[in-house]
């Protein structure tokens, strides 16, 4: 009996010792995390050279791998370009055993383009792989960069999706140089920040530990509106008694822009564009058609690949070129946008833009992040701004891309002068589906014939789908389950399709289906449930989410379904009407009879793009409302 005790003990003990003490401390202070980030600093130094500013950054990073996932995070990338030169990258990994760690260095260092179906630019990436990593195993990276422009200095953060023990960033900088700082999500932290000024340099340190991490939820807005960070700019320098502004206004990020674009399509116009244009043109009674002709042509012949080199990223491409190669990036639809209209003798503006993905505005931060996109503007007599952004696919003249909406847009207006908009954020009743039923009740089957009229974002969204659909058989496969009514038995039988791939008119679907067993019979009584599309249900946010949700656009819906009284039957209850709302939601369900026949129709339109905690529970309340009286039923007797 003592031996096996002894045996027991020097089990238990030795399992016990391969483990250090740093990870049973912190996997009993995170026992849901898989890492944590003991160590993440970065210093960065910006100092005047030969009256150019120089900056480098370095980085140190040292993870510990709290289970037996460590090995799926031996993967690294670190991104490097023509903006952020890559220097003296160093990597190990660290494996306790016999009470120490045991240093395995990184020697395979792997370079290659980062290239996908859609997109090339300059950026390169080093690949390695930290060997060995298990459970108890940390890995350390060390490595500097050079930033080559200064109007690209990153954001810092100060919290992720696994806890940090310490973090700490340290800006070195010239005297000469001036900077600001925008602070984003840290309002609840209690970061330590430091500013010491020495004779010829002023240094900056912001210092936080022991940060939980943060949770990742379906359809949150971009990480920036939720991470803690703060975006450094260098707004001016002074160098030979000459102060030069920077990033002090949006004026000196216009100009900067500016300079990249004004030297476009000078070149004589290919004889075959203007033909073109001419014949586009020909027969619209006004500008505004003019313009939709045009817009509508890019759209479908110019395809969009983004191929960008260096300062290619903003500087748009001739618009002979874009149409010698029918395809281009953002900036080269606008481009060749913009030239189509000028030879239609119609002003368009290029026009710079930040998607939702961007939570920064031109005032606050007006350096290059706070924008990635291109487009052209055209404004009419009347002064409304239409966004014309021909990346998209099937896109109305009446309609920007999604996810531009609610976005500041910078519209050029000549050398020195621009103009801020905010794009509007379209209407619900812009974005409908409005679906018409008629049924019958054969057996405890239901027979019937629908209309569905679709619009805005929503038909958008079903001619990608249905682009890829290239046979029938996939065509009501999609329409089966998007139009789907009434539980998984529903089927369509037959369809038509009107204005398929119209740019302006409603798609409509008119359709035969059926739904088995879905009526109930019992006795001399027919329970039938009307509320055959009960959708709304999936935007209830759960009790305990944490963080904002986006959607894509607003939505509008109308679900219409008529039911012939059997022969034989008469009614014998029908469900009270209801109606709640809010400022984000309204929802409303109507019965009404009519000599033979029951119509029901449930109204909802979501009025929203994004909400905060507090509206979800405004708009949850709504739903829940609206879910009691889904459970309602018809009832028929036979008379």
């Amino acid at each position: 009996m003592r031996l096996f005790l002894l045996i027991v003990f020097a089990i238990g003990f030795t399992a016990f010792s391969q483990e250090s003490k740093e990870y049973n401390l912190y996997k009993k202070l995170y026992p849901n995390a898989k890492s944590v980030k003991l160590n993440q600093s970065r210093l960065v130094t910006i100092k005047l050279d030969a009256g150019k500013i120089d900056i480098t950054q370095e980085f140190i990073e040292e993870d510990l791998y709290l289970d037996e996932s460590a090995n799926y995070n031996s993967k690294k990338s670190l991104k490097f370009s023509s903006f952020f030169e890559l220097d003296k990258v160093e990597a190990s990994s660290f494996m306790f055993s016999d009470g120490k760690y045991k240093e395995i260095e990184v020697t395979d260092f792997k370079e290659k383009d980062e290239i996908d179906n859609s997109f090339y630019d300059d950026t390169k990436s080093l690949n390695f792989i930290f060997p060995n990593l298990k459970k108890g195993s940390k890995s350390v990276l060390k490595y500097s960069e050079n930033i080559k422009n200064p109007r690209f200095l990153s954001p810092f953060y100060f919290g992720d999706f696994s806890p940090i023990i310490n973090n700490k960033v340290t800006i070195v900088v010239d005297k000469n140089i001036d900077m600001s700082f925008k602070a984003f999500n840290t309002d609840t932290l209690n970061i330590d920040f430091k500013k010491i000024e020495k004779r010829n340099i002023t240094i900056y340190t912001w210092e936080l530990k022991n940060i939980d991490e943060y949770e990742y939820e379906s359809n949150t807005p971009t990480y920036k509106k939720i991470l803690p960070h703060i975006v450094p700019i260098i707004t001016s320098y002074k160098s030979n008694n000459i102060n030069t502004d920077l990033a002090k206004s949006v004026s000196n990020l216009y100009a900067w822009y500016y300079s990249l674009v004004k030297d476009i399509n000078k070149e004589d116009v290919d004889e075959n564009l203007v033909k073109l244009v001419e014949e586009l043109i020909a027969d619209k009674p006004n500008d505004l058609e003019k313009v939709k002709a045009i817009y509508y042509w890019t759209q479908k012949n110019i395809k969009y690949i983004a191929f960008e080199y260096a300062l290619g990223g903003f500087i748009p491409r001739q618009a002979n070129d874009i149409f010698q190669k029918k395809y281009g990036d953002c900036k080269d639809n606008s481009s060749i946008l913009y030239k189509m209209l000028d030879i239609a003798g119609l002003k368009g503006d290029l026009t710079w833009i930040g998607t939702r993905s961007i939570p920064y505005n031109y005032k606050d931060v007006p350096t290059p992040i706070v924008d990635n996109h291109m487009i052209l503007s055209y404004t009419n007599k009347d002064d409304i701004t239409y966004f014309l952004d021909a990346t998209g696919r099937y896109v109305s003249i009446d309609y920007p891309t999604s996810f531009i909406q609610g976005k500041e847009a910078l519209i050029a207006n000549g050398a020195s002068d621009f103009i801020i908009k905010k794009v509007p954020i379209v209407p619900a009743k812009n974005n409908a589906v409005i679906d018409n039923s008629i049924i019958n009740i054969v057996g405890e089957d239901l027979i019937g014939k629908s209309k569905v009229e679709i619009s805005g974002y929503n038909k958008m969204d079903a001619f990608h789908y249905l682009e890829d659909a290239t046979t029938e058989e996939k065509i009501k496969a999609f329409y089966n389950t998007e139009l789907q009514k009434g539980s998984n038995k529903f089927l369509i039988k037959s369809f038509t399709e009107t204005n398929k791939y119209d740019y302006e008119k409603n798609l409509i679907v008119d359709y035969d289906f059926t739904i088995n067993s879905y009526a109930k019979k019992l006795g001399d009584e027919i329970y039938v449930n009307l509320n055959l599309i009960k959708d709304l249900s999936s935007y209830k946010t759960k009790k305990d989410r944490k963080h904002d949700i986006e959607y894509d656009h607003t939505n509008y819906y109308s679900y219409t379904t008529t039911l012939n009284i059997p022969e034989g039957y008469a009614i014998d209850y029908v469900p009270e009407n209801v109606s709640f709302s809010n400022d984000y939601l309204s929802s409303t369900i109507n019965y009404t009879v009519n000599n033979n026949t029951i119509t029901y129709n449930h109204t909802y339109s979501l009025d929203f793009i994004s909400l905060n905690l507090d509206q979800q529970k405004e708009v949850n309340a709504v739903i829940k409302k609206t879910e009691k009286a889904f459970k309602e039923v018809i009832v028929l007797k036979k008379s």
